[in-house]
Order: C-alpha cells, then structure tokens, then sequence
C-alpha cells in the first residue's frame, strides 16, 4: 500500500470512528462485555526491499485533512485573534460579578469546614500522609502557606498540593454532577493556600501594601469557582472525550486565584487561557482496569499548577493565548472536544454553591450514596425477616447511566481506589455489617470472602426515571433502588432513594449530621481542646471576619 493509500485509510477509519462515537449509545454500550474486550494488535506492513516510497510531504497529510470550512488561507493569517467569548465571560464574572446570595456564602462557610474535615481526616492514611510537605525534606518557606493538620510551612504551588491531595483523599468532600462530573471544593486547595501566603506576607510586609485576605474573601472565591466549574459542567462532557473533571479545577482554580494574586482582568484572560492548553489529564486512573490513587491527589496536581500558572502571568509577564479555544487544528476544540463548542445552560451566578450537592452520609463515590442508604435499610430488614447474607440469590440494583459508567465493576478489586469506585462493594459493606466507613475500603476488611460473593450475586441495570431526572435542573437526583432475591425465591420489598442526605432537597435534615461529621474529623486528629476552639471560631457570623492565617493556624500542629 502506497503511503497516499495509508493516508486515505487512516482518514477512513478516523471518520468511523467518529460516526460511531457521535452516538452515546454506540460509543458506551451498557453492560456489553465485548466493549471491554481488549483491542487486538494493529499489524505493521512495510514496503517490500527495493520498493521506492512516494514523496512524503506533511503539509498534503496535514491538508488532506483539514475540515471543509478551514482553508489554506485561514491557516496562514497571522492576524491577531479575538479573545474568546468563554475566556472573557470567565474573567468578567471573576472581577465584576458581585455575590449578594446569603444562602451561596452559608453554603459556602458549611463548605469550608466540611471540605478542611474531610482534609484531617485523610491524614490518618499513610498514603495519603506520605506524598505532603516540601519536596526537599526540611524545607521552611518564609510566610509561607500552612497545611492544617500538619506543621508543613510551603509555597503556595506546593501547598496547593497538599491541601487539594488531602481534601480529595477520601471522596467525601462535596460533588456536583451533570453532563460532567466533579467535586468543587477541590478548588479550596489553591484558593486556601494563595490567601494563606498573602496573609501572611502582608503582616510580614505592612509597607508592600498587600491586602490581608479574610475568611469572606476565601468563602467569595468559593462560591465563584463552584460556579465557574459547574457551569461548564451542566452541558458539557470532557469524560465523553477521556478527559478527566480536573481540567475544570485548573480552569477555575487559575481565575479565582488570579483575582486573589491581584491580577487584571487581562491577566486573568491570560492565565486562564493558560489553563485550557496546560496538559489535560486523562480519565484512564479512575476506570477499569487501571484504577488506582492518582484520582486521590489529581485535584491537588491541577490546583498546583493552577496557583503556578497564575504565578507565571502575574509575575512573569507571561501572556495569554487568545484563542486557545477556538484555533482552527490547534486549539482545545479541535484538539480534545471533536470540534464542539461548549455549551451553557446559565449565566454565572451562585446556582452551583447554592444547590451543591454534601457528601455526608458516607465517604464512597457519589453515584453510589443513595444504594449505600438503600442497603442500610435492608441489613435492618435482613434481620427483621430472619435470613442473612447467606440465604441471597440475587441482588438487583436499578440505578442511573452515570453509575454503569463509572462505578459498574466485575472481577477482583485491586486497591482502595478500586474499591470506593465499586458500586457491588459499596453495597455489599452495608448489607454485611451496617456501616460503610474510610476504613472499609482496607485490605484488611476486604479480604472477608463474603464480600466479594455477594458483589457476584449483583447485577445493575439502568432505570431510565433515574437517569433523566439526574439531569432534570429541577431535580438533580440520584437515584438507586435496591431488589434483594432469596434462593426460596422470596423477596424483600425493593428500597429506593431518590436523593441523598446531602443534596438541596434534604438540607434541614442534612445540615446537623454535617455539623457531627465536621466534628468527628477534627477529634480524630486534635484533642478536645483545639477541636472545640475551632467549632467555636467556625460559627456564622464569626468566621467570616477573621484574617485567613489566624483561622488556618487554628488547624496547624507542631509534628
């Protein structure tokens, strides 16, 4: 085959590729075990000895496959491009958008404590322990950002690390889920750390003139990057591509922490412009088969080099690329989002703080909270019928498309991160003992062999109510139902729960379990004495005005 032919072929096979993958249906078949199969071993075919190839020339490659309304022309005006729409309106809701919600800052002030508990609380895993401080061992950074927790003393990057990765740990800080999925108050881990650093380098500098952040300034950046990250995730997709929802993390991290630093609104342009064409992160670490901890401290990597990124326009001169988005070939549309635009359902606002979903009930993956309730209620109702674990033939669980995709899983579960992105585990924890805690994702609880039967007796299906209401704006559930089967073939009446203990619908009775589990976690890491300190200094009407260091050392410790 000439190297012409080759060229027409690979365009062929790209084309079908993309009919395919322009259906949902066709790109994820549901519960297909061929779709999991692994691809065989593409042949390489050389030219035969002595057989000349044609003249090679990667401007008719790269021509052959320009789109029909991209021509030679466009590619070669080297005239200055607009900035994009989505670079602009980013940066005029960072710098002009005032937040006047109170319910958007209550939230956000039950945020912060929420997201710094779930923080402590993953530093009583050595995993997680082991990959915080400074890189160089010893290192002291003068002013630098705290780590609650730890007496660690970093720069901003490196605390936006350290912060993230323990905030994220454990998937039991907030979520948001739409047409992508995330976790918000990821963005805490750069916006903490930068406010820390300023803080205390403008008490350590009166004469430089830096504003001493406050508590408000932090729960204000809060609200705005929830915003700014869930609004791109109502319409748009980027786990439909294989990247992973940290792309949006950097993206909000770096504008919020851009107004922080004291960057123009130019600069702000700038910097997130920085982040659309940084190095995306792929999906892959959260899915079988390679499932492992970089989805642990993934948001900590995009929040650090958000802060850097920021750093490098503020500081460095550097400059923007105007359109990162947009560029013909060359740009995130083309490049990593099958030439779509982005979509927007909404304008920036608070609607994302404010309709949040709190992960409370229990640290798993939160697709999977309301089959955690579910099966909760049936180990009460196993007891109450007489029967146990043993006399279960079949266990069905109705759920949304979303859970398939992510939490779906057959086959041996290799670490902790395999486990709490396992729906059959998640229930099968609660149907055996009634709880379902950080520590029951362990080698140790998971080597009971009960497990791991049940998880075979288990069978998800899609509940179409589910998954069309998960989107409903009106709704935003998160459905799941629970069947359970006897071998005498007997049942016991299927569980449902629409909405989890966290989300807007069951705040009242969401809100005080929040309060125990802020609670739990600090005593899990201080002593009464400090834990009650901190409750007392994290009251509303109280936390707001406190300089960001004064609060943040209330959380640090000498060792």
């Amino acid at each position: 085959m000439s190297l012409f032919s080759r060229n027409i072929s690979r365009s062929a096979t790209r084309l079908s590729l993309s009919s395919r993958l322009a259906s949902p249906a066709a790109a994820f078949p549901l519960r297909t075990a061929s779709a999991f199969a692994a691809p065989s071993t593409p042949k390489t075919t050389f030219p035969a000895a002595g057989r000349r190839l044609a003249k090679f020339s990667t401007m008719s490659t790269f021509n052959a496959e320009l789109k029909p309304d991209t021509t030679a022309k466009t590619l070669q005006d080297n005239a200055a491009a607009d900035v994009d729409q989505v670079l602009k309106d980013i940066a005029d809701y960072v710098h002009n958008y005032k937040i006047e919600s109170p319910l958007a800052y209550e939230t956000a002030r039950l945020c912060l404590i929420d997201t710094l508990g779930c923080g402590l609380e993953a530093l009583n895993f050595e995993q997680c322990a082991k990959l915080l401080g400074p890189v160089v061992p010893g290192t002291v950074v003068p002013n630098g950002t705290r780590v609650p927790g730890t007496p660690h003393v970093l720069d901003p990057i490196r605390g936006a690390f350290n912060i993230g990765t323990a905030i994220r740990w454990l998937d039991y800080n907030d979520c948001w889920l739409a047409a992508e999925w995330g976790h918000p108050s990821d963005n805490l881990g750069g916006i903490l750390a930068v406010a820390d650093w300023l803080a205390r380098t403008a008490k350590a500098d009166p004469s430089a003139g830096i504003k001493v952040p406050k508590i408000n300034d932090v729960l204000e950046a809060m609200i705005k990057a929830h915003e700014i990250q869930g609004c791109l995730a109502l319409e748009n997709s980027f786990n439909r591509v294989g990247l992973d929802h940290v792309v949006l993390v950097k993206v909000a991290t770096t504008a919020v922490v851009s107004k922080l630093l004291g960057c123009t609104h130019k600069q702000t342009i700038d910097a997130v412009s920085q982040a659309w064409v940084d190095g995306q992160s792929l999906r892959t670490y959260r899915h079988v088969p390679n499932t492992m901890s970089r989805k642990s401290w993934a948001a900590g990597d995009a929040c650090s080099r958000a802060v850097n990124l920021a750093l490098l326009v503020k500081n460095g001169g550097v400059g923007g690329i105007n359109s990162v988005l947009t560029a013909k070939i060359w740009g995130f549309y083309d490049v990593l989002f099958k030439g779509k635009e982005f979509k927007f359902q909404r304008p920036y606002g608070s609607y994302v703080m404010e309709n949040v979903l709190f992960k409370i009930s229990f640290p798993a993956e939160f697709h999977s909270q309301t089959a955690c309730e579910a099966a909760m209620t049936l180990h009460q109702e196993l007891k109450k019928s007489g029967k146990t674990v043993d006399d279960i033939k079949h266990i069905r669980i109705r759920t949304q498309e979303a859970a398939i995709r992510i939490i779906d899983k057959k086959g041996p579960l290799h670490n902790y991160a395999d486990r709490d992105h396992c729906i059959q585990y998640m229930v099968a924890i609660p149907l055996l003992f009634g709880r379902l805690t950080a520590t029951d994702y362990s080698d140790k609880v998971a080597s009971d062999p009960r497990i791991d039967e049940l998880r075979a007796k288990m069978e998800c299906v899609e509940d179409l109510k589910f998954s069309e209401e998960y989107h409903s704006p009106e709704k935003r559930s998160i459905g799941n139902a629970i069947l359970i089967t006897f071998k005498d073939g007997s049942t016991l009446k299927e569980v449902e729960v629409e909405y989890p203990v966290g989300h807007k619908f069951r705040r009242d009775e969401g809100i005080p379990l929040l309060y125990e589990k802020f609670a739990r976690h600090l005593r899990g890491r201080f002593d009464e004495a400090k834990a009650s300190k901190i409750e007392q200094a994290s009251q509303k009407g109280k936390v707001e005005n406190l300089d960001v260091d004064q609060y943040v050392d209330l959380y640090v410790t000498e060792k």
